[in-house]
């Protein structure tokens, strides 16, 4: 009887220690309660996750075609024959004009996207907006006359691990499923999929098929949109990430306003992560926050106070425990207005108001080369603020640089890399995008190329 006294009177003190959010969480009461369905909520918001299904065209080419003595002896053929390569995923409805927000990879390189709706119908869609960086991408329904069931996003900054939480979607296309399970875990940072390292990590059975799809919570309202999964085996093991609402707020509303590309708030310093030994000699208990390693002239940080080996502790009042952290949650503030960030100087804390603005990108030149070289097919842009921010280069970094490969490229063939920096073809020096698109007119028996990648000067010789 001691014990059960004892187990109540700490079971009552635990929950009058818990934040208010928890309170309202509890478990079932009784056998009754245990026979709930989550029907209603699944009967609500299933109509507005869709499939979708992207085609593109590809060439079948003949390995035997890269062999130079077999061209030479047997000449090349003609037009190769065409395949139409198809993948499958799922999206959700998130304006009722016909708005499907689904994810990058499910679409990528597609030259035919099709949305099909819960009850089979079928419409063709335009990619409105693709954001690699957090690896979301907005559709539109083409000539639609109706209003369609949509999902309202959720605010994901007030999830709990704990929650209890729905993954609809059309795993390995078999149809729509739905799974349920709990948020496992929030934050989750060391994924390593997109830029942008902060995801809600659910047990709810997330397969292929269901990337794009919904993770809803018990009010039918969107937590994410589902997107990798951790496996061995290709299929689930009980660990599924999805990229949380607040951040598919941040693409749609840049989608609806007809921008082609999402607008974010620029820092303009480089932060670092704390390590253990960096946190031994800042004197800190555990290695969190964010350190600022460099700050860039005139820009919002600087305007703002921020100083080299500051320790970013918190945002708007969230707390930031890695650089991650704090990438995500000032991406999500509203452009236009102020962000307070709580910081460690010296030991010492200080409360810095951050102006939210976009990085200046102004002298970008961004040209796809097709001129007959190793790079015909990539395309390349003059390293602005606004490119270094997009691909985590050094703000001081100045040349040119490969933003994106067309796929099958000759560029990407060859073994270039988003991200590469350009420093000189055949011992001319590279400054700008007008230099390359130059050099690459000229023919060469030998392409002699410097580039940086990784922070690491490689020189490379081609054949022409």
């Amino acid at each position: 009887m001691t014990l059960v006294r004892l187990f109540a009177a700490l079971f009552v003190s635990a929950i009058l220690a818990q934040p208010a959010a928890a309170q309202d969480r509890r478990v079932p009461s009784s056998a009754a309660e245990l026979k709930l369905s989550y029907a209603p909520i699944v009967q609500r918001v299933q109509p507005a996750v869709v499939n979708v299904y992207a085609a593109k065209v590809v060439q079948n080419r003949n390995p035997l075609l890269d062999d130079p003595i077999f061209r030479r002896f047997f000449g090349v053929p003609g037009q190769q024959p065409e395949q139409m390569q198809r993948s499958l995923g799922s999206g959700v409805m998130v304006d009722p004009a016909g708005l499907v927000v689904t994810n990058v990879h499910v679409i990528e390189g597609a030259d035919q996207v099709k949305v099909s709706l819960s009850d089979k119908r079928e419409f063709e869609a335009e990619i409105m907006l693709k954001d690699p960086r957090s690896d979301l991408a907005v559709l539109r329904l083409k000539d639609v006359h109706e209003k369609f069931t949509t999902l309202d996003l959720a605010n994901s900054d007030e999830l709990m691990v704990g929650d209890v939480v729905l993954a609809i979607g059309n795993p390995f296309g078999v149809g729509q499923t739905v799974t349920h399970g709990i948020i496992s875990a929030l934050a989750r940072t060391q994924v390593g999929i997109t830029d942008y390292q902060f995801f809600i990590q659910t047990d709810a059975a997330i397969n292929p098929g269901n990337s794009g799809g919904a993770l809803v919570d018990m009010n039918g309202r969107l937590a994410g949109i589902n997107t990798a999964i951790y496996s061995r085996s290709g299929g689930s093991q009980g660990i599924g990430f999805a990229i949380p609402a607040n951040m598919v707020r941040v693409v749609l509303a840049s989608a609806k306003s007809g921008g082609k590309a999402v607008k974010r708030p620029w820092l303009g310093a480089r932060l670092q992560a704390v390590t253990p030994e960096i946190a031994e000699s800042l004197g800190l208990r555990s290695p969190s926050g964010a350190l600022v390693a460099s700050v860039v002239p005139n820009s919002p940080a600087a305007r703002a106070g921020l100083k080299s080996s500051d320790l970013v502790v918190a945002v708007d009042g969230q707390t930031i425990e890695d650089p991650n952290a704090f990438d995500y949650r000032f991406a999500t503030r509203p452009l236009g207005g102020t962000a307070q960030i709580d910081v460690q100087r010296n030991g010492k804390p200080a409360k810095l108001t951050v102006p939210l603005e976009t990085a200046p990108d102004t002298g970008r030149n961004e040209i796809v080369l097709t001129s007959r070289s190793p790079f015909q097919g990539a395309k390349i842009a003059n390293i602005s603020p606004a490119v270094a921010d997009e691909l985590h280069l050094d703000a001081d970094t100045e040349g040119v640089v490969v933003t994106e490969l067309a796929d099958d490229s000759t560029a990407a063939n060859v073994g270039f890399q988003k991200g590469d920096i350009i420093l000189a073809v055949n011992n001319q020096k590279i400054g700008k995008t007008t230099d390359l698109e130059k050099a690459t007119r000229e023919s060469a028996r030998l392409w002699r190329i410097v580039l940086v990648r990784g922070g690491q000067q490689i020189n490379v010789t081609l054949g022409g």
